[in-house]
């Protein structure tokens, strides 16, 4: 059972990086669900005067790939973080285990590998309903939700702790 807090998609008192850039990668697969995702996101980013752009992989799995690639890649903008939105349903195989572990763990090697941070909006659940809770139902928008976090996260890697 999850619980709403407006502090995870508000930005009040939350730093505006007036000159932040972010990558929103968003899966063809289940795009019903994801497009969503990622309409919510751009909402707090514009709110929030922040530049980004979004890129489109084929499936959860590729989204490692593809964010790696950006990051590798010769870029003219600086990125200052990423947002991967994927969507993996449970099915009668054991494929959604799979797909699951291998998108948390190649997204975490990324955050632990680059300096960039990496944001986790893959919603992994056992129907579609579960989903559409996540978009804006009980459960939330947890698009709304990535892009504060990525503010949040700019403004960490940003801050210079002086004694």
């Amino acid at each position: 059972m999850g619980h709403l807090d407006s502090s995870f998609t508000s930005l009040e008192g939350i730093p505006i990086p007036g000159d932040a850039f972010v990558v929103i990668v968003n899966t063809e697969w289940n795009n019903d669900i994801t497009d969503e995702l990622t309409k919510g996101c751009r909402e707090v980013l514009d709110a929030a005067g922040v530049d980004h752009k979004t890129i489109t992989v084929p499936g959860a799995v590729e989204l490692v790939s593809g964010i790696k690639a950006l990051l590798i890649g010769t870029h003219h903008t600086p990125v200052d973080a990423f947002i991967a939105f994927g969507c993996v349903i449970q099915g009668g195989t054991p494929h959604f285990e799979y797909v699951c572990n291998m998108v948390s763990q190649g997204i975490t090697m990324l955050n632990v590998e680059y300096t960039k941070p990496i944001i986790f909006g893959v919603l992994t659940v056992n129907n579609k309903e579960q989903a559409i809770e996540r978009i804006g139902g009980s459960e939330g928008h947890k698009g709304k939700e990535a892009a504060v976090a990525a503010i949040k996260m700019i403004n960490i890697a940003r801050t210079q702790i002086v004694k």
